[in-house]
């Protein structure tokens, strides 16, 4: 089966809202072995739409719609396609009732639009909405299905979770399954892992190798199909092991982790506890963290140390060393790091130093940035970078590469106890 995801509204044009339902579906529909080949957005325009499910019936036998299903005229999908498969609107009173219940709860006034969003295609499965108000529907017209569900992702997901996945699973002609892992990657650049990795990109069959873009990191999805699912996730075993022959050292996660949740990760196993001085980066390591539930059993606070007034009557960093090597320097670094961990105690301690831009400072290009990391027991170490980009991007760039580091040296750490 071959399905294609058609999202109706012109906010998504518009750029007012991102089509997240797209990426959902996907995933689901994946793990039912229904191949995804096409995303289209269309607004709310029945001329248009009715031109982009004539090109979707060519190529595809399986055609989901999300959004235009509301009370409003602009909402013209499933009239769009009634006209189109030449099928009637029939009203649902199940979700009819469903719906005035909801305005006599609400002791509200239900205008006589409303009753639009309980109209379905003539002889199509019901989807109910638990989460609003306007079902979703499927109806098999010359051997393609077309599965109408609701815009908002509250009222989709669990739609779909509950009532749409069960439908399509007796129309899916296979037991083929599609596994996939996405494996991620920082410190090196996507040109240079997709260098290292061409020969098996090249020769790529099922498993299947795609790289992917990412904000300053490097990703791979890795795609498997078997009617068999502990088969497929042997099958991806393999692939990743190759990968990780050739770059395994720049591997840190999977799927839809990050640098800072697989950092929080390593602090709470090992019970540490870390603190931050921050300057070019503005406290941004700070907000990282602290985004995470439960982040006070690791971070006890930090300072945002922007100015050298700052740094010196806070962080106790030496006026001798910022005349004599500024504060972007690997000796300003050492003593923020060192000094930031001893003024809470914590375990850790990372500083942040260097020019974000526009301009140079004290003769340092922009992108020039150090960290300092200070572990209780361990030496002072401070890594040195030189990033491109803009200034939002070398600030961002600076948090992914401070919490990189300190994943490497607490592993490296553990390993040479």
């Amino acid at each position: 089966m071959n399905a294609e995801i058609i999202a109706v509204g012109s906010e998504l044009l518009l750029g007012q809202i991102v089509n997240s339902n797209a990426r959902f579906i996907s995933q689901q529909l994946a793990g039912l072995g229904v191949n995804v080949f096409f995303h289209t957005v269309v607004g709310d325009n029945p001329d248009r739409l009715r031109s982009a499910i004539e090109i979707a019936e060519k190529r595809s036998n399986l055609i989901i719609f999300t959004g235009g299903l509301g009370p409003t005229k602009d909402d013209l999908t499933k009239e769009t396609i009634a006209r189109h498969l030449g099928k009637k609107l029939v009203m649902d009173q199940e979700a009819l009732e469903s719906i005035e219940l909801f305005f006599k709860q609400a002791q509200r006034i239900m205008t006589e639009n409303n009753r639009k969003q309980a109209l379905v295609l003539e002889g199509s499965t019901i989807l109910p909405n638990h989460h609003g108000m306007a079902p979703g529907m499927m109806v098999e017209n010359d051997n393609c299905i077309y599965m109408l569900l609701p815009g908002p992702p509250k009222e989709m997901e669990p739609m779909f979770l509950q009532f749409g996945t069960a439908a399509l699973s007796k129309q899916v002609k296979t037991d083929e399954k599609i596994v996939s892992r996405v494996l991620r990657f920082f410190g090196i650049g996507e040109a240079a892992l997709e260098t290292e990795i061409d020969e098996l990109i090249e020769h790529q069959s099922n498993p299947t190798i795609a790289p992917l873009a990412a904000d300053g990191e490097c990703t791979l999805r890795l795609t498997a199909k078997h009617q068999d699912m502990q088969i497929a996730q042997v099958m991806l075993d393999e692939v990743e092991a190759k990968i990780n022959s050739r770059v395994g050292q720049f591997l840190y996660g999977y799927d839809n982790t990050s640098l800072v949740a697989e950092l929080m990760k390593v602090l709470k196993e090992k019970k540490l506890t870390i603190t931050a001085a921050e300057s070019l980066t503005g406290g941004l390591f700070q907000q990282e963290l602290t985004s995470f539930p439960g982040a006070s059993s690791v971070f006890k606070g930090g300072v945002v140390c922007y100015t050298n007034e700052v740094k010196q009557k806070v962080l106790a960093v030496k006026k001798e060393t910022i005349e004599k090597y500024g504060v972007v320097s690997p000796e300003c670094a050492r003593e923020l790091a060192e000094n930031v961990s001893a003024l809470v105690s914590a375990d850790i301690g990372i500083s942040f130093t260097g020019v974000a831009g526009p301009d140079e400072l004290e003769g340092k290009p922009v992108g020039t940035v150090c960290i300092g990391i200070s572990i209780r027991g361990k030496q002072i170490v401070v890594e040195k970078l030189a990033l491109g980009g803009s200034r939002e991007a070398i600030r961002s760039r600076s948090v992914k590469y401070g919490c990189y580091y300190l994943i490497k040296h607490l592993q490296d750490s553990q390993k040479a106890n």
